[in-house]
């Protein structure tokens, strides 16, 4: 993409998480253990490594921002994929739009993203969540 030396030389999506931006409720996952599964919880790993894919992308479209390489994030919520009722439960009551997201929903953020639409953006992220992180 640099060696095109174009003013729009291309655009990389890197793809994060809301737990790259917030802690995970761990209280969300505690139903597995109600129901006699082995304990779980969201590893400190899955946060760190979404946390650097930010952290990457604002180093990224630092450096390459000159050369016309626009790098930004993408920091998507639960995405629906027949959860147990139990965890779905506990992260609708978490989320102020009350449900996960399809995931279909998170199609036109990356075109924008991938367009020329976003071609003043680099070193963002765009959170998708139902307003997770917000509260």
């Amino acid at each position: 993409m640099a060696a095109q030396k174009t003013k729009r030389g291309g655009s990389i999506i890197n793809i994060s998480s809301t737990y790259g931006i917030v802690a995970p409720h761990q209280e969300i996952y505690a139903y597995k253990e109600k129901k006699g599964e082995p304990f779980y919880e969201k590893p400190i790993t899955y946060s760190t490594t979404k946390a650097g894919v930010i952290g990457m992308t604002r180093w990224l479209a630092t450096y390459w921002a000159k050369r016309g390489v626009r790098v930004n994030a993408l920091a998507p919520g639960g995405v629906f994929a027949k959860q147990d009722p139990e965890f779905l439960a506990g992260y609708e009551g978490l989320t102020p739009m009350g449900r996960m997201a399809e995931k279909y929903e998170y199609n036109d953020a990356i075109l924008f993203l991938a367009s020329d639409a976003s071609s003043y953006m680099t070193g963002s992220v765009i959170t998708i969540d139902g307003g997770w992180t917000a509260w």
